[in-house]
């Protein structure tokens, strides 16, 4: 049995410009809450990083090698690669404002 390489999700006008954001999104499995967890980085990707983003999609289950490069300790957990500096985020990003602080997106209140 083979196993799938990770996934990747770029939008058309990232992949036309080279996109200023990379994030990693390690889960384990298809569990609903490795879902919600992109569903809802997806979400604020479109609103906030419109066409400068890819997300990769590790699954730790078919990769558990690729968990010690990052340091992966808990799942799901999103890693902002570019823009340095790294940034994890750990759980399923359902806390916008958190997320956006967590990605230097939008200052602390």
């Amino acid at each position: 049995m083979t196993k799938k390489s990770p996934v990747r999700v770029k939008p058309a006008a990232a992949a036309a410009s080279g996109c200023a954001w990379n994030l990693r999104l390690y889960v384990a499995g298809r569990t609903s809450k490795s879902v919600t967890a992109f569903e809802n980085l997806k979400r604020i990707c479109e609103e906030h990083l419109s066409g400068q983003y890819e997300i990769e999609i590790i699954d730790l289950i078919e990769h558990p090698q690729l968990a010690k490069g990052d340091q992966i300790l808990a799942l799901p957990t999103l890693v902002r690669r570019l823009p340095e500096p790294i940034k994890k985020i750990i759980g399923d990003l359902s806390n916008t404002q958190r997320v956006l602080v967590g990605l230097d997106l939008r200052p602390q209140a």
